[in-house]
């Protein structure tokens, strides 16, 4: 079993060589890849360095402008190679320790994607409370129109098959990516199985992105892809 891990990169000069250490030291085969996004800091120049000391292993991709989450994950999915795609935050949220919890229910063929949710009893530190909130409300009203009983649609650990990773057709290119893949599982009919993860939220004075506007576009992205895709 080979793992095709795909990290969205923008700006994560700070994290990005520790969260790729920490994603290598996972006892797995695997292949990185590595997606700037139009990064303005040094993270194209570590990015280069990883490829080179981990060469067929660390692999990278540029894109010339920033395009956002969505644009920098149809980059990864169409040139993943292993068996399964596994997508990582090049922060330090998400732990890559959890792995193994994430294919365990691939693995024993009880889930077609598995999704790591946050509000499962693993977290390490206090969820924003208006993140918490909103990010219930974006994933009971994804639940209303997918049939899905998700806890956290808009989790970053999503795990399924690569084949199914390169056959999607995504048009999403910011944040709207999380409803657009649940909402294409949904229409494929797989199964989700949600596990506990580990999480620790950071602050937007250590470089969180997300904010208000995307609630909003999310909401109006649940129904336009579960609809109209």
């Amino acid at each position: 079993m080979k793992l095709s891990i795909v990290v969205p990169v923008y700006n994560e000069e700070r994290t990005l060589e520790e969260i790729v250490g920490r994603v290598l030291a996972t006892p797995y085969e695997k292949e990185v890849l590595l997606v700037d996004d139009g990064s303005r800091d040094r993270s194209r120049e570590i990015i280069a360095r990883l490829a080179d000391a981990h060469p067929g292993i660390v692999r990278s991709f540029l894109h010339a402008q920033n395009g956002g989450k969505g644009a920098a994950l149809q980059t990864g999915f169409a040139a993943v190679e292993g068996d399964f795609v596994v997508v990582q935050d090049a922060d330090l949220e998400y732990d890559p320790a959890d792995y193994g919890t994430l294919l365990a229910p691939l693995q024993a063929g009880e889930a077609d994607v598995v999704y790591g949710s946050r509000f499962l009893g693993r977290s390490e530190r206090v969820h924003f409370r208006l993140h918490t909130l909103a990010n219930r409300i974006l994933t009971g009203f994804s639940n209303l129109f997918t049939g899905y009983r998700l806890t956290d649609m808009e989790t970053c650990y999503k795990v399924f098959p690569a084949a199914v990773a390169r056959s999607l057709q995504l048009r999403s290119r910011a944040f709207t990516i999380e409803p657009e893949l649940t909402a294409a599982f949904a229409r494929r009919r797989l199964r989700i199985v949600e596990v506990p993860i580990h999480y620790e939220n950071r602050g937007y004075e250590e470089g969180k992105k997300i904010g208000w506007r995307d609630g909003v576009a999310a909401l109006w992205a649940i129904v336009r892809f579960r609809f109209f895709p």
